[in-house]
């Protein structure tokens, strides 16, 4: 079972071994805000297999990778770095992790640093709970708290990010890591 205040800015979200819904099995949410209104976060381990022309004409020809942050309108972009000397007005979220800021530093910092070489992720779309949405599928067991760590939110690969972070929990959580996806082809 989970406890309220564990829950909040910088806490991944891992998803139970056995959730079913397609848009959060085996996926690593980062909580960025929660509050009376509900909770928002993006999933960290879903790589999208283009880049945003947009994207890549506003940060100067680079092309970071870009991940689906979840399905909800999965027409925004969203950014969370370990850049606050670069990126204005971001929000702490945890050690080492800021979400958002100025994103007009963002592009004028296209032309001094190599997007793919430091610890920054962007995300098209996003997860949200409506109030107490989230409380309930925690309640439910749907998700597993991890504390904030920000070598899983940058250092880790995206395939590999769900059973990393499921195993730091130690004990049995490291054999539901190592579960197949689908027990029917084991």
């Amino acid at each position: 079972m989970y406890e309220k205040r564990n829950i909040g800015p910088g806490v991944l979200l891992a998803s139970a071994p056995m959730i079913r819904d397609p848009n959060f099995r085996r996926t690593v949410i980062l909580l960025c805000e929660t509050g009376d209104d509900g909770s928002f976060g993006l999933v960290l381990n879903r790589p999208l297999p283009f880049q945003s022309e947009e994207l890549v004409e506003m940060l100067h020809g680079q092309s970071p990778d870009l991940f689906l942050g979840g399905p909800v309108q999965p027409d925004t972009l969203h950014y969370v770095h370990n850049l606050p000397e670069l990126i204005e007005d971001g929000t702490p979220i945890a050690d080492g992790v800021f979400w958002g800021g100025n994103f007009e530093t963002v592009k004028a910092a296209g032309d001094l640093i190599d997007f793919g070489d430091v610890p920054m992720r962007f995300f098209l779309g996003y997860s949200g709970w409506a109030d107490g949405q989230l409380e309930a599928e925690l309640e439910n067991n749907d998700w597993l708290v991890i504390p904030p760590n920000h070598q899983f939110v940058f250092e880790t690969d995206a395939e590999k990010l769900w059973s990393r972070v499921v195993a730091s929990l130690g004990g049995e959580y490291k054999l539901f890591a190592n579960f197949p996806a689908d027990p029917r082809l084991n």
